[in-house]
């Protein structure tokens, strides 16, 4: 068949397995044994659930399909409920913590055929933008070592960059499936709030404000087809998640104009980054596109106020989190809630805020349906690099102020690969108006189309 099956897509194996060109059971096993050559190198795979991924296949294989992803393996972070492993955080605490039910997102993968293959990483309560906690230790990105995947949902990025799995689940407060998706080359869907039902039956089951609010679950693949097929699967209401709801998945026709965001405020973006935008444009431009280039509104307010809402949650369980989490990665929130402080503002004028600057963001995208810009302000930094004081919480926080919109207003955005810059990837983000998930796949696929992708790749080292 030409590639091998773990390099191959989602939607492909799909289609083997269903014209029985091959068999799950094979599927599984390809994918196994290259967990097996290539997770002792990279550390994305936490635990691998071999015996009832190969009984799962063995009776995918003995039915007819189920689902668009039927025989088809998948893998999930390890702070999403999958029955059978534990929902960890990453915590030493939480090693042996048994969720009674799957997560929405688990549950329809399940439903659609799809077979839990293996749990991934993440840093400390998916609390960093790097992925190394002392339960499971570090993950490396298979571009280099010495550099992060991401986090925090890196085991997820470094694992489908590598082969490990052809698609997976993560979440998203602060750029969690498109950090990883940027510093590995793949590709990922951060949706709407709403769109797709988050819930845990761990305790506690209902999260602070900031996670109601801007924290969503989502897919991360190799391909965006991938990602698409992913987003018809998970959204959709679940009475679990009281904010999601049942909205069109494709919406109207809209303008084929494109914003491109070259510059951002209070930061200097590298020239690999803008030349990464450009590509990114000039595939679109020539795929009939209109393009202009601004700023959308606000940008340094949207960025305060989004981190204003993590701190307002992050400050009052500083204690609790110090008995559970290392003093390291405590210094980083305490370093954040310093830099905005609660105190220093109201939380109705927090939503007030994050509502005016709303209604300026849907004005805008009124004009230009779609927003091309860059997914992190920098490169790949080195291993630790955030957790070194001051400027390692400024490393954190720049890198995300182009990161922050989609969660503090409730947007989709895909991030999407766009090449290799002296041997890291380079990306770029699509964001669209909430609710236009499908706007922003179809811009982020126009790019795919035009630049290819760079994954999977044998690690570098």
């Amino acid at each position: 068949m030409g590639e091998k099956l773990w390099q191959k897509s989602a939607s492909e194996l799909a289609g083997l397995i269903k014209s029985k060109q091959t068999s799950s059971r094979e599927v599984v096993e390809a994918h196994l044994a290259r967990i097996d050559e290539v997770n002792p190198r990279l550390n994305a795979i936490t635990v691998t659930l071999a015996d009832s991924a190969r009984a799962a296949a063995d009776a995918a294989d003995r039915t007819e399909p189920t689902g668009p992803l039927h025989g088809v393996p998948f893998t999930i972070k390890e702070n999403i409920d999958c029955t059978g492993s534990a929902t960890t955080q990453g915590l030493p605490a939480l090693a042996e913590a048994m969720p009674g039910l799957d997560a929405p997102v688990v549950a329809r993968m399940k439903s659609a055929g799809a077979i839990p293959l293996a749990r991934t990483n993440l840093p400390e309560m998916g609390l960093r933008i790097t992925t190394d906690n002392p339960l499971r230790g570090r993950t490396l990105n298979p571009w280099n070592a010495d550099r992060t995947p991401g986090g925090s949902s890196g085991g997820e990025g470094s694992a489908l960059a590598s082969g490990m799995t052809p698609i997976g689940l993560g979440n998203d407060i602060g750029g969690s499936l498109r950090n990883p998706a940027f510093c590995c080359g793949i590709t990922a869907l951060k949706p709407s709030r709403g769109r797709i039902p988050r819930a845990s039956s761990m305790l506690p089951e209902d999260p602070g404000l900031s996670e109601q609010l801007m924290a969503v679950e989502g897919p991360m693949a190799r391909e965006v087809k991938d990602l698409r097929l992913a987003y018809e699967i998970l959204s959709g209401r679940d009475p679990r998640d009281p904010d999601s709801v049942d909205v069109a998945l494709y919406g109207p026709k809209a303008a084929k104009k494109a914003t491109l965001v070259t510059d951002l405020p209070g930061i200097e973006l590298p020239q690999a980054t803008r030349e990464a935008v450009r590509k990114a444009a000039s595939v679109l431009a020539d795929a009939g596109w209109e393009i202009s280039e601004s700023q959308p509104p606000e940008l340094e307010r949207v960025h305060e106020i989004w981190a204003y809402h993590l701190s307002m949650d992050f400050q009052p369980q500083l204690a609790d989190l110090s008995l559970i989490m290392s003093p390291a990665a405590i210094r980083l929130i305490e370093l954040i809630c310093e830099q905005f402080p609660p105190a220093a503002v109201r939380l109705a004028d927090i939503h007030a805020e994050r509502n005016r600057l709303s209604r300026l963001w849907t004005k805008f995208f009124d004009e230009s349906p779609l927003i091309v810009g860059p997914t992190w302000t920098d490169t790949q930094f080195t291993h630790d690099a955030d957790l070194d004081g001051r400027a390692g919480m400024e490393i954190t926080t720049n890198r995300l102020r182009f990161i922050s919109p989609a969660n503090v207003l409730g947007l989709p955005s895909v991030a999407v690969p766009t090449g290799v810059h002296e041997g890291l990837p380079t990306g770029v983000q699509v964001y669209a108006e909430r609710w236009r998930e499908d706007l922003a796949l179809d811009g982020a696929e126009a790019i795919e189309t035009g630049l290819g992708q760079i994954c999977p790749i044998d690690p570098a080292f």
